[in-house]
């Protein structure tokens, strides 16, 4: 089969795993309910794709390709930004990437230990350029910072973007349980945590 129809029919399984995850959990969607989104058989999946893992690896992929992007735009559009108006920008494109955080919020570790090393590698390639992105814009915008200084907001970074999701989309049960355990509560979004904590983090 011509590359661009494998690469036709992986998109189209891709997009299919990426509608159910709008309204499923992770754990009740299926090799058989993704195939069931296509237009061909549950069974062409695996010509594919080998599990559900490799479907949604291909998806967060995507996402940070989507990310890396709107990072560049940061960096060829601006020839400077101060530490908040980076923050501002670097926030806005992480609040547009919902999905990637959800993903490596909840579900990265099971992703990853169930996808083959190919499909992995060619993942950790993508996840690798967006640290390189994000550091080419912290060294163009941010001379007078070290280089010591500049490793430690990236290795800071990304876990703490990857813990701001469960604290934006706390479910109904979260809530009542934190009402009565009397534990104090703000309603913050995405953009507002991610704001405050690149800020924190470059200062």
């Amino acid at each position: 089969m011509p590359k661009e129809s494998v690469d036709f029919r992986k998109e189209e399984i891709i997009n299919a795993c990426e509608k159910l995850y709008e309204t499923n959990t992770f754990k009740d969607i299926t090799m058989k309910s993704i195939g069931e989104e296509t237009t061909f058989s549950r069974t062409s999946i695996y010509n594919y794709f080998q599990t559900k893992e490799e479907i949604f690896l291909a998806l967060l992929k995507r996402e940070y390709d989507k990310w890396i992007d709107a990072l560049n735009e940061i960096y060829e559009q601006n020839s400077k930004l101060t530490k908040e108006n980076f923050a501002e920008k670097l926030a806005h494109t992480i609040e547009k990437r919902k999905k990637l955080l959800k993903l490596v919020s909840m579900n990265m570790y099971e992703i990853e230990e169930n996808s083959r090393l190919e499909e992995l590698i060619e993942f950790k390639k993508s996840y690798g350029l967006a640290v390189k992105t994000v550091k080419k814009c912290v060294d163009k915008f941010f001379k007078d910072i070290n280089e010591e200084e500049k490793e430690r907001f990236i290795y800071l970074f990304f876990p703490f973007m990857y813990g701001i999701y469960p604290y934006t989309e706390l479910t109904e049960k979260q809530i009542e349980a934190m009402k009565v355990a009397k534990v104090p509560t703000k309603a913050l979004s995405i953009y507002e945590i991610a704001y405050n904590g690149i800020l924190k983090l470059l200062s």
